[in-house]
């Protein structure tokens, strides 16, 4: 019998950017693990392709086109989660964006600092404010997760925005952490190292990444969306009940060595 705390049955879970990557991996556990999901994307294709893929684990799915960097959209988009659901137990705030490689920190302009910033930080702050809200005003509890990146912690020279958004990923969801503990709500960042995805598809694929950076890998593999299928059910199940304010780090020992 599987251990009953990881049995997610009646719970309902958020996943921004949950269409592909990191984002459908979680998803896709915690589906099978019982829960209810709603992933927001901004290709209806591919949310309508994840939905597919998510509700062949016989769960309810749904799937909103939803730009998170508009404050007004992720509002819309949250009552209608609501409408459907009526409750939000995990909110996922997976959703990002890149940056554009190839120049310093003295050549970014100002909307390339933005366009990182808007999606990221912003982003995450649209959504963690709906949810946590809810959250609050339900007081049932729940979990705020954010997807930050070990950019945060070691150093990603010419992508000063995206690090910045990461490590302020990190500072939020500590704070959070206290803010809500009293209300049982938990929150936390998981933090990726090389992770084989849409996003990350143009710099893993090159012989340069293969042949330096791969070696690093402990494990000698790229991650994958189901790697961290694992901690998604762990963190929405009430198997973590009094485990809050952590920075999970799934790198294959990247970081390490």
């Amino acid at each position: 019998m599987p251990y009953p705390p990881f049995d997610l049955t009646g719970k309902v879970a958020l996943v921004t950017g949950g269409n592909s990557g990191i984002g459908l991996g979680m998803a896709k556990a915690m589906a099978q693990a019982g829960a209810k999901l709603a992933i927001w994307g901004t290709n209806a294709a591919k949310n309508a392709a994840a939905a597919s893929e998510i509700g062949a684990f016989g769960q309810e799915v749904m799937a909103l086109e939803c730009d998170v960097g508009d404050e007004a959209a992720v509002e819309s988009a949250f009552a209608r989660t609501l409408d459907r659901f009526g409750r939000i137990d995990g909110c996922f705030a997976n959703a990002g964006v890149s940056g554009r490689g190839g120049h310093t920190f003295l050549e970014m302009s100002s909307a390339e600092w933005h366009r990182v910033t808007r999606i990221n930080l912003d982003g995450a702050f649209y959504t963690f404010r709906a949810a946590a809200r809810h959250m609050v005003e339900r007081g049932s509890g729940g979990v705020l997760v954010g997807t930050a990146s070990l950019a945060a912690i070691e150093a990603a020279p010419r992508s000063e925005h995206y690090a910045a958004t990461k490590g302020g990923m990190i500072s939020m969801v500590r704070a959070m952490a206290v803010e809500f503990a009293r209300y049982g709500v938990r929150a936390h960042a998981i933090l990726p190292g090389w992770i084989e995805t849409n996003m990350t598809a143009n710099a893993v694929n090159t012989e340069g990444f293969q042949k330096k950076v791969l070696p690093r890998v402990p494990m000698r593999r790229w991650g994958e969306g189901d790697d961290f299928g694992g901690i998604a059910v762990y963190l929405m199940s009430s198997a973590s009940k009094y485990h809050t304010g952590d920075t999970f780090v799934i790198d294959g020992g990247y970081s390490l060595f």
